[in-house]
């Protein structure tokens, strides 16, 4: 990871609302192929940060390159080199995965065999279906499936894993890490920390507006155990989330 390139690079980073400052003076990179985590609690500032670097929003003041492109200057240039996660809002009701697939893929002009996108992302046999009428864990697969659909080096993934069940996460976990085996670079906002700890390769705290920290996960564990700090309920081998999955196994319940 050292050696890597900073494909993202945000510089003294401020966004203000009516005099409410929402980012207060963000700066951090982010390297070429890493799973970057932002966490913080409601309000601290984490998705208003992802929107401006997704170009979405603009800045007050500061920077913000992806792969050497100024988000402000040129977020055409941006745009072609990122995926974003969709919410739900981002999908026609009236079309079907395929056709989905097919329209996303004109708009960065394109050809894709859009079977062969589902059937990467475990969802050949919804081929024919619509957005609306998946499982949780399907909408995510599919939301992740467009965000690489025209093969960006960044990606962004605001909580992906909120609301879905212990296997739909697990599946999905899964999914990201392979997606950063290829190289491209995610960025992850959740709530999750057992999440951030599996997935990320560093994390940059929010709060308020501002980073508090940024380390891996594990230098962030370590630095608190320094200080004294011990768990007043000891330290279990598991937890009642591994003793579900092992009975009830790892398989996706999506019909």
């Amino acid at each position: 990871m050292t050696s890597a390139k900073d494909i993202i690079v945000v510089k003294d980073l401020v966004k203000r609302y009516n005099g409410f400052t929402a980012v207060d003076g963000l700066s951090f990179t982010v390297k070429e192929g890493e799973l970057f985590g932002i966490l913080g609690p409601n309000g601290a500032g984490k998705t208003t940060t992802l929107e401006i670097m997704e170009t979405l929003k603009p800045a007050t003041s500061g920077q913000v390159t992806i792969d050497g492109h100024d988000v402000r200057r040129d977020p055409w240039a941006v745009k072609e080199e990122i995926g974003v996660q969709l919410q739900s809002a981002g999908f026609y009701p009236e079309l079907t995965l395929v056709d989905l697939l097919q329209f996303f893929a004109a708009l960065y002009d394109i050809e894709i065999d859009p079977v062969a996108v589902l059937k990467e992302f475990n969802l050949e046999e919804k081929a024919s279906s619509f957005y609306d009428k998946l499982s949780g864990g399907q909408k995510q697969r599919f939301s992740v499936a467009t965000t690489l659909i025209h093969q960006p080096k960044v990606i962004f993934l605001d909580e992906p894993t909120t609301g879905l069940d212990p296997q739909a996460r697990l599946n999905l976990w899964e999914l990201i890490e392979e997606i950063k085996k290829k190289g491209v670079t995610v960025v992850l906002t959740t709530h999750y920390m057992e999440e951030a700890e599996r997935l990320c390769d560093r994390i940059a705290i929010m709060d308020a507006g501002k980073i508090v920290k940024i380390d891996t996960p594990q230098s962030l564990i370590d630095d608190l155990i320094k200080t004294g700090f011990k768990r007043e309920v000891e330290v279990r081998q598991a937890t009642l989330e591994d003793v579900f999955i092992h009975l009830t196994g790892k398989a996706l319940r999506e019909n």
